[in-house]
């Protein structure tokens, strides 16, 4: 069987991904099928369709773990390789870099916790190591910019106050939200955590700069200080 062949045939008697798209369109497309698609060619002795089933199954069916697997993880898996790896790779971070948000007059305006989870989502939630960002905002409570203020390790990272103000300073900022992610999916703050926020808060109300949330990502969901009253 040629490639060409191979490249979307499914065992059975059931609907190759292709059609099936064109027939019903993306949503009622599984991930393996629409990774299919993406992959658009089997491998010796695997179908296009098994090696999206392999790589879904190898990510236990999540797709936040699945832009979670490095190219060597993926590569090892049989069929898969380092060039299908990539393609699957910059798939989904295409649709990580789809990610926007409603803009007024060019600046993002954050409303609530969920804006800001919307706005950090796609640098933060497939890391494996824990990164700190702030986020600087003027009067309107819009995004002056983000920084990243430090990547660490799987266990934690390290959060300079005085870095954190240097930056709002220089920006003359109004206002901060601190954010940063767990990548164990826990999203329960740390005592360390809850110090720094305390710590970082007394230290703005000196300055004048307001710290209005403390946000912690992991696995599609965050916790935020200023919702759960412990800002």
């Amino acid at each position: 069987m040629t490639e060409k062949q191979n490249s979307l045939k499914r065992s059975g008697s059931k609907e190759q991904p292709r059609e099936k798209l064109l027939r019903t369109g993306l949503k009622a497309m599984t991930d393996a099928e629409l990774l299919a698609i993406i992959l658009g060619a089997g491998s010796k002795g695997v179908s296009v369709l098994q090696l999206g089933e392999q790589l879904m199954e190898s990510a236990g069916g999540d797709l936040h773990n699945l832009a979670r697997m490095t190219t060597e993880e993926m590569s090892s898996l049989h069929g898969v390789g380092t060039v299908k790896a990539l393609v699957v790779r910059s798939a989904l971070e295409l649709g990580r870099r789809n990610r926007t948000l409603p803009k007024q007059n060019n600046r993002i305006k954050i409303e609530n916790s969920q804006v800001v989870y919307e706005l950090m989502a796609p640098q933060l939630l497939y890391l494996q190591h824990e990164e700190f960002w702030i986020i600087l905002l003027n009067r309107s409570n819009e995004v002056l910019h983000q920084v990243q203020l430090s990547i660490g390790g799987v266990a934690g990272t390290i959060a300079d106050p005085k870095l954190i103000f240097k930056y709002a300073l220089d920006r003359l900022a109004s206002s901060i939200i601190l954010v940063h992610n767990h990548p164990s999916g826990n999203v329960q703050p740390s005592a360390a955590d809850k110090m720094l926020t305390q710590k970082v808060k007394q230290a703005g109300a000196f300055l004048d700069i307001n710290v209005l949330d403390h946000l912690i990502l992991g696995e599609g969901r965050y916790y935020s200080f200023a919702d759960e009253g412990s800002l």
